[in-house]
């Protein structure tokens, strides 16, 4: 079991942002897993990774994909209050799933450094 994020890298946010993006991710993702998915998630000690996306675009091709394989997954759309526009797509969260089949759509980016 894990849980990936894939953050929008075109925005450039800054540490702080970027974290708080990426914990609505985690948990918005997570509060639409199945209770089993979470249960055996949190017991394996909630693995999750962040990787990069170049786009918006990409971002939202990723979640379409792990919607369409029927994994829990969440986007992320900020609420304008500091460094970005309201509505701008800043990541997703995936999982958390098993592991080989969030592999399957994002196994392939990078992580985010």
């Amino acid at each position: 079991m894990k849980q990936v994020i894939i953050i929008n890298e075109s925005l450039k946010l800054p540490r702080g942002k970027l974290a708080a993006q990426v914990a609505h991710a985690s948990l918005s993702a997570f509060l639409t897993a199945s209770p089993s998915h979470q249960q055996a998630w949190l017991k394996v000690g909630m693995p999750k990774i962040v990787l990069s996306a170049s786009s918006e675009q990409e971002v939202i091709e990723h979640y379409q994909k792990a919607l369409a394989a029927n994994l829990p997954a969440q986007l992320v759309e900020d609420a304008g209050r500091t460094v970005i526009a309201a509505g701008t797509i800043t990541c997703t969260g995936i999982g958390p799933a098993p592991e080989s089949e969030i592999d399957k759509i994002t196994g392939h980016l990078k992580l985010v450094s």
